[in-house]
């Protein structure tokens, strides 16, 4: 499995999980309050944070036909019968704050990126000297951005959302054609509620991603709690990335699938114990408790007196409890020697006093 370098952290199945607070547009168009986010996501444990780089007029037009009108059953009361240029208007970050959200980031050790949803975008952070990019769920297709992402030779983190099969496929073949090397896939929910419908979930979608492409997986969880994205590092995922507020408030336009900081840093409390439980890959005594009690295991002894000269039997010797003797795999060739000497009941057998040679 490809292991992928962000900054200083590796990320694998073989490394801790890259955990990523989303600021989206949480911070309610004050600097303060995305900076404010940052510092909780520091002291909550995040690996890192990552922001939204676009304008009104980079992610749509100022228009109020039809298709520009919010709409939708499970949207807030407050998109509701608005025009997205209208929204994003009200959610965008603006782009002269990144220079010092990226400063006082990196000051808490924190690993600062952004998701860009245009080409200016790209330019913009590439001056900045973004260690990686995201791609949003709803910009998965967009193949021209993907073309342009994939040419700063960046790692990509790109989020399938509802994406079919044959579309991942022409997502992960354009990017890695244009020259993206590192590629991480992020299996999402995309309800944007504030529990969701966890029997969408399906996470085990995560690790056929995995399968098939054979990349690094994780899980963009735009649901609220964190049930779900504390099973899907248990199963696997290489990341996790979760929107995070200071504390609830639901006048924030994304608050009902976000995290505040207590919540937050319980998931990463919750990650980070079962990443020790899941441990590594070791075979044989892993601590000195166990290094002690594998002498407790079965081994070869004499069961009776054995006379000097008298044969090794099925009677005479058997494979018992303790480990002093010698390993029962020796018991079949062993059977049928001579005592080099006497040998009393009880005694660890050793290659010392047995005859070489055959039987």
């Amino acid at each position: 499995m490809q292991t992928i370098k962000i900054g200083d952290k590796k990320i694998g199945r073989d490394y801790p999980t890259f955990i990523v607070a989303e600021i989206s547009c949480n911070h309610r168009q004050k600097f303060e309050n995305a900076a404010a986010i940052i510092r909780a996501a520091a002291e909550a444990g995040a690996d890192a944070v990552k922001i939204q780089t676009y304008t009104p007029d980079t992610m749509t037009i100022d228009s109020g036909k039809k298709w520009f009108v919010v709409g939708g059953e499970t949207n807030p009361k407050q998109w509701k019968k608005r025009t997205f240029y209208d929204l994003y208007k009200e959610a965008y970050t603006p782009w002269d704050w990144t220079p010092r959200l990226q400063k006082i980031a990196r000051d808490l050790g924190l690993i600062f990126f952004s998701t860009p949803f245009d080409d200016t975008a790209v330019d913009f952070l590439e001056k900045l000297r973004m260690p990686a990019y995201k791609i949003a769920a709803y910009e998965a297709n967009d193949i021209p951005l993907l073309a342009r992402v994939a040419r700063t030779k960046k790692p990509v983190i790109i989020s399938v959302g509802f994406q079919t099969l044959p579309e991942i496929r022409l997502s992960v073949k354009t990017l890695r054609q244009n020259g993206a090397r590192d590629i991480i896939l992020l299996h999402s929910t995309a309800s944007y509620e504030k529990e969701g419908d966890k029997k969408s979930a399906d996470l085990r979608t995560m690790l056929n991603l995995e399968k098939r492409f054979g990349i690094p997986v994780g899980l963009s969880d735009n649901m609220g709690g964190i049930e779900v994205p504390a099973l899907a590092a248990a199963i696997g995922a290489s990341v996790i990335e979760k929107h995070l507020v200071v504390k609830h408030d639901k006048n924030i336009l994304d608050d009902r699938f976000s995290l505040d900081k207590k919540e937050f840093a319980e998931l990463v409390r919750r990650v980070r114990s079962q990443e020790m439980l899941l441990g590594k890959v070791q075979y044989g005594p892993r601590t000195e408790a166990e290094k002690y009690n594998r002498s407790f295991r079965r081994s070869l002894f004499a069961v009776k007196d054995i006379k000097k000269g008298e044969k090794l039997t099925k009677e005479n010797i058997r494979s018992i409890r303790p480990g002093n003797g010698l390993e029962p795999k020796y018991y079949y060739g062993i059977l049928g020697k001579e005592a080099i000497r006497t040998i009393e009941r009880g005694t660890p057998l050793n290659w010392k006093l047995i005859k070489k040679g055959k039987p």
